[in-house]
């Protein structure tokens, strides 16, 4: 299979070293959006082909899929522009920053009858698969999910701290991981919503702290709070608490309720999130079946969003 990664940033990297461990996989295909560092990534990665356009990579018969690791504000046209050449294609979270644009990509991928997946990637990391199973069996039922998603980001950089070209937003980005989360993992649809945010930053224009309070149809609450103010520790921490037991989960780590680890390894065939987000959407294309994470399976997530952010618009 092969595969064009659009985005030579932090994060189209993280998918460069899962895509080199999936069997059968070639990144024929490289877009960035200067050509030096792009040339860079993709010497490393020994692919042999960069474009600082989309649309050249898209015209190219070597290209079966792609992967999308671009700015947020250019997903949902790329993930239809992907579908209309008749690829398949993977959106890193969110899949829009719009409920109208998420459900246009919806559209266009039931048009094209190709894979289209986006990227939560909570759904696929070994610690809430575990929580998941345990749900599934009837083992474990949530009744709230307590959720912290911090980082220090008072200036527009990305995870290697470098300069970016887009804002990131809590809302659409940061809180879609787990508003998609709760819903699949408290078995239910998310039948209340509440927002609110502190102030706007004066420059990037965005909130840059802000909490959410969710409930599902299953009875479970859930509370998340969210900053780019915060100056450490970094990155987003999950507390479930159930009716046989609390757990603790930090990305792809597991910890039970006295804070004593849980074995994970066993779970799937690595223990690398994204390496597994990735292999669903090969497995899916191999297959010809839905993945988990289709974008049709993520739209009530971003109804949700589009629900809170009307909500924090009417605010004072």
């Amino acid at each position: 299979m092969n595969i064009c990664l659009a985005g030579a940033g932090a994060f189209g990297i993280k998918h460069l070293e899962a895509l080199a461990k999936i069997d059968g996989v070639k990144v024929t295909s490289l877009v960035g959006r200067t050509r030096a560092p792009t040339e860079e990534v993709a010497k490393r990665f020994g692919v042999a082909h960069v474009a600082t356009e989309l649309g050249e990579s898209l015209a190219r018969p070597d290209v079966d899929a792609v992967i999308l690791a671009t700015p947020t504000q250019l997903h949902a046209s790329q993930a239809i522009a992907c579908l209309a050449a008749g690829k398949h294609v993977q959106v890193e979270i969110p899949l829009a920053d719009t409920l109208a644009d998420a459900e246009a990509v919806v559209a266009a991928q039931q048009a094209s009858g190709k894979i289209a997946m986006a990227g939560h990637t909570r759904r696929f990391n070994p610690s809430h698969q575990w929580v998941h199973r345990r749900v599934g069996a009837g083992e474990l039922r949530i009744h709230q999910m307590d959720v912290q998603t911090y980082f220090f980001r008072r200036t527009n950089i990305n995870a290697l701290g470098q300069p970016r070209s887009w804002t990131d937003h809590l809302l659409w980005h940061h809180a879609a991981h787990t508003v998609d989360l709760f819903a699949y993992q408290a078995g239910g649809t998310i039948v209340t919503a509440h927002a609110v945010q502190g102030p706007i930053h004066p420059s990037l224009g965005i909130a840059m702290d802000m909490s959410i309070q969710l409930k599902s149809s299953s009875g479970a609450i859930c509370t998340l709070s969210l900053s780019f103010n915060n100056e450490g520790p970094l990155g987003t921490f999950f507390r479930y608490i159930g009716d046989t037991g609390t757990y603790i989960a930090r990305y792809d780590d597991l910890y039970d309720g006295k804070d004593q680890r849980i074995d994970v390894s066993k779970v799937d065939v690595s223990l690398n999130g994204i390496e597994l987000q990735d292999r669903e959407f090969v497995a899916a294309i191999r297959g010809k079946r839905e993945p988990n994470a289709s974008v049709a399976q993520v739209l009530p997530c971003y109804r949700t969003l589009d629900r809170l952010e009307r909500q924090l618009a009417a605010q004072p």
